[in-house]
């Protein structure tokens, strides 16, 4: 089964393919008109929201295409900090342009409580229905940026399960079986597969 993905980063659709090909899905990115959609982001204190907002968008902007019967994927994810009231939560993407890593490690210099959580929303539209599950890593800020691969937060983000290595130090695979969004698409995965009642 096909799934078009919509967003306009490269390594949310080969993760997210990771993670769902073995499922029997493929994901591939929503081009209308070779370009990725538009997408208007809602203000709102919750992921969950903003996903399905978004996946409201997508779905109309699909209609009257060749996409229209097609399942579509929207997924929405933020880093919320315990010491900081959980932000930078549904604003990670601004924050992490305007401020980047260096500005959260400089937010948290001298904190001792340095626990947070990724947490993703995976939101699908298929045949009129919407799906929605989420996922959630526990882990803690790291010190300093450590790490090469992955991307966003992933060089200062240590999950617990990762015997202190960040996501970006961790292979591919190992990421997705802890991460935030493997666990929201695997939800997905598992709704898809639902036999017809």
């Amino acid at each position: 089964m096909r799934i078009l993905f919509v967003t306009g980063n490269q390594n949310k659709v080969a993760e997210a393919n990771g993670i769902l090909s073995p499922l029997g899905f493929v994901v591939e990115q929503l081009l209308i008109g070779g370009e990725v959609p538009d997408l208007i982001e809602p203000q709102s204190d919750e992921i969950e929201e903003i996903a399905k907002f978004k996946l409201e968008q997508a779905v109309s902007l699909s209609m009257g295409t060749e996409f229209e019967n097609e399942a579509l994927l929207v997924e929405d994810s933020g880093l919320f900090i315990d010491s900081l009231s959980g932000f930078p939560g549904p604003f990670s993407s601004f924050v992490h342009e305007t401020i980047g890593l260096s500005g959260i490690l400089s937010l948290m210099s001298g904190e001792t409580d340095r626990t947070a959580e990724f947490r993703a929303v995976a939101a699908v539209s298929l045949q009129g229905n919407m799906l929605t599950s989420t996922g959630i890593c526990r882990g803690v800020i790291s010190e300093k940026i450590s790490g090469e691969s992955g991307f966003g937060y992933d060089p200062i983000f240590i999950p617990k399960e990762a015997n202190g290595r960040t996501c970006a130090q961790l292979p591919s695979h190992e990421k997705s079986a802890i991460s935030h969004r493997g666990f929201a698409l695997k939800g997905v995965s598992e709704l898809l597969n639902l036999p017809s009642k």
